[in-house]
């Protein structure tokens, strides 16, 4: 630093004065009148300092107090600083230095310290011993008041300015409007620059909306919404494109009368009003309020300005993305039920959890169909992706597996069609899903899964499991691969059990594979509320707190614990011919049905005759068989028993073979059943038979 304000020529010319005795007053002179120091000659021999009277006046001595001895200075020099002097010098000396420089301080006779700066040129004999200093003496107060300040402000717009790149780069996580608002209000942006609250008003179809509203009570009645060309400050921003920098709470009163009155008594002292711009057009404001200064410098309005253009980029950015997940979850929604049908004999709860990330909403889907004959069909399931894309295939697929068991077609025909339904679709998705049907009078209930993971099941006392079902290729792929045939679980739902279906979001954990999941979901069921809408609930916004990349579906189906025995039904299963696991759930579903419907002592009867039409149809025909059981009204109650085939040739009766195997099944039929016969159905044939049962 000393080289810097006393080097070059000013060195030069002490280093002469030093070599040329006699010539040093007179250089030590000019130095004064020229830089406004003084000089010291110290003959380092004697031991005597020279000093001038400019020299003595930066000193704030007089000539009589000074003796031509450097000892006499301390009574100026602080005690600190006159250490530090002397140490300087002392290594300039010792270490061959040709010349110092330091800032020091000292005590002037009013009391005040006052910076001053010395340089000296050391002079050395042939041998390089030191001999002699030449030197100049200045008073620096003022320019270290002004490097200072310098200094300071140098500091300063370095600290906003890292504000704004700090704020600018937290931003970026903001994905909606109100999470840039959170992160100002949050962040310590307003604290470094000296406001004490904030107000953002968003341009929305010519009218500006209040979307923060300041310090506690600085919402002014009447603001929420208003027009542009009202005369309020953000109005002005947004009509002119120009900051509006207030620099008194006077300038506030003069300038907008009409809001000043209401917010006169919160303090304000100063404020900033930035227009909020993004591609060239205002989209809101952004008002900065101060109570405790005025006026604004030329840094700080500058840097408040880019301050307003970062957070105009970020809210048109959370704008964007609020506005492009609502309309991808308006599609989803507009796929999806909207609205769960009443089932009899059951509760019902579904749920959709979105993930909320822009555009990235999934496949995910939920449906309760109502069948004949006191059933239901509860769908869960997930098209791959996260799109738009995904949704809409996602609409196509609910719709046709709803009309596919509407029809009455069997779980396991309803997922091979809707298979190969999305193989010929212009798309590369597929999707997982679950199909369960449940007849709710006799609670079985057969399930269908199409690489969906494992349902579970909530017992009466709260307790959960996991329900292994056995599973074919998701929906499209087993359809490529020519895969169609989908096995069937059959369980009983006892009245209280609840049977739950979801997608693989509520199952998955960060960091854990899925059998953990599976222990994490059972753990949080059996600890959930009995009530089916409040666990819902609970199992929603468990996840939601977890956090997780996928959105989830949820359907809850609780068979009721009161449902009366039904008094009339109707029950219809397909049957293939080459599937012994169909043929075995039909026998469950008849055992159940007839019991349930209240055949009483013929329910057994019942059971093997519609047992032996359905084995005739398989065995003596080229395809499967549709079996249906209905109870019929009238003066008595009777229970029919068909079974459709493809076959016209009729059935006959005939004698039982020497083995006694065979030939016995219309003989059955005759002997059990009260009435039996055979109709035509259009290329095929229906076998019938009607058992009078018990009120």
């Amino acid at each position: 630093m000393s080289a810097g304000i006393g080097g070059g020529e000013a060195a030069e010319r002490l280093r002469r004065a030093a070599e040329e005795p006699g010539a040093g007053a007179r250089i030590l002179h000019d130095f004064s009148s020229a830089f406004r120091m003084g000089g010291f000659d110290w003959d380092l021999l004697t031991g005597t300092m020279i000093m001038d009277e400019a020299a003595l006046e930066v000193f704030d001595l007089d000539r009589a107090d000074y003796d031509d001895r450097p000892e006499s200075l301390g009574s100026r020099v602080l005690p600190d600083e006159g250490r530090r002097l002397d140490t300087l010098v002392t290594q300039a000396l010792k270490e061959g230095s040709d010349q110092y420089g330091a800032y020091f301080r000292i005590r002037r006779r009013d009391g005040g310290h006052q910076w001053t700066h010395t340089q000296g040129i050391v002079a050395r004999d042939d041998t390089g011993r030191p001999v002699r200093i030449v030197g100049v003496v200045r008073d620096a107060t003022h320019e270290l008041t002004e490097s200072a300040a310098r200094l300071g402000l140098d500091e300063g717009r370095r600290r906003r300015a890292g504000v704004v790149e700090g704020t600018t780069a937290a931003l970026a996580d903001a994905r909606t409007v109100q999470d840039v608002i959170d992160l100002l209000n949050d962040s310590h942006a307003l604290e470094h620059f000296g406001a004490a609250s904030l107000v953002v008003g968003l341009l929305e179809a010519g009218r500006i909306h209040l979307v923060a509203e300041g310090a506690d009570g600085a919402f002014v009645p009447g603001t929420r919404f208003t027009r542009v060309d009202e005369p309020y400050p953000m109005s002005e921003v947004i009509r002119t494109l120009r900051p509006r920098f207030i620099d008194s709470a006077r300038d506030f009163a003069t300038s907008f009368p009409v809001l000043w009155p209401h917010i006169s008594g919160l303090g304000i002292t100063a404020a900033a009003y930035l227009p909020l711009i993004a591609q060239a057009r205002p989209i809101g404001a952004l008002g900065l309020l101060y109570s405790d200064r005025t006026g604004f410098s030329e840094d700080e309005r500058t840097l408040l300005v880019a301050l307003g253009s970062s957070i105009a980029q970020s809210l048109q950015r959370a704008m964007l993305y609020e506005q492009e997940h609502d309309l991808a979850e308006g599609l989803q929604q507009a796929m999806l039920p909207r609205r769960i049908p009443e089932v009899p004999g059951a509760q019902t709860a579904v749920r959709y959890r979105s993930t909320r990330l822009g555009q990235d909403i999934g496949g995910d889907w939920y449906d309760i169909i109502p069948l004949p004959g006191g059933r239901v069909g509860a769908v869960i399931g997930d098209v791959q992706g996260h799109d738009t894309h995904a949704a809409a295939v996602m609409g196509q697929l609910r719709i046709v597996l709803r009309a596919y068991a509407a029809e009455g077609h069997t779980p396991a025909t309803v997922m091979a069609r809707a298979s190969v339904f999305l193989h010929e679709l212009d798309t590369e998705r597929f999707a997982t899903c679950t199909y369960a049907e449940v007849d709710l009078a006799t609670g079985v209930v057969q399930i269908v899964r199409a690489g969906h993971v494992d349902p579970l099941v909530r017992e009466i006392d709260g307790s959960c499991r996991r329900l292994p079902v056995e599973g074919g290729l998701p929906l499209g792929l087993s359809a490529e691969f020519g895969r169609l045939d989908y096995p069937v679980t059959t369980l009983e739902l006892y009245p209280g059990q609840t049977l739950m279906l979801y997608t693989d979001g509520l199952v998955e954990k960060p960091g854990a594979d899925l059998d953990e999941g599976f222990q994490w979901l059972t753990s949080l069921v059996r600890r959930g509320p009995a009530d089916l809408q409040q666990l819902a609930d609970h199992l929603c916004d468990v996840v939601a707190d977890r956090g997780g990349e996928d959105d989830v579906a949820i359907l809850l189906l609780r068979r009721q614990a009161a449902y009366p025995p039904q008094r009339a039904g109707r029950f219809r299963q397909h049957v293939a011919q080459s599937d012994p696991e169909a043929l075995s759930s039909a026998r469950h579903m008849i055992r159940a049905a007839v019991r349930a419907w209240g055949a009483g002592e013929r329910a057994d009867e019942i059971e093997l005759v519609a047992d032996e039409l359905m084995t005739n149809a398989l065995m003596h025909t080229d395809g499967g068989a549709i079996v249906t059981l209905r109870i019929l009204g009238g003066p008595e109650r009777r229970l029919r028993v068909e079974v459709e085939d493809r076959s016209s040739a009729l059935p006959r009766r005939r004698e039982a073979g020497e083995a006694g195997v065979s030939g016995r099944g219309l003989l059955l039929v005759d002997r059990l059943s009260d009435v039996w016969g055979v109709e035509s159905r259009g290329g095929g044939k229906c076998v019938w038979c009607e058992f009078t049962v018990e009120e």
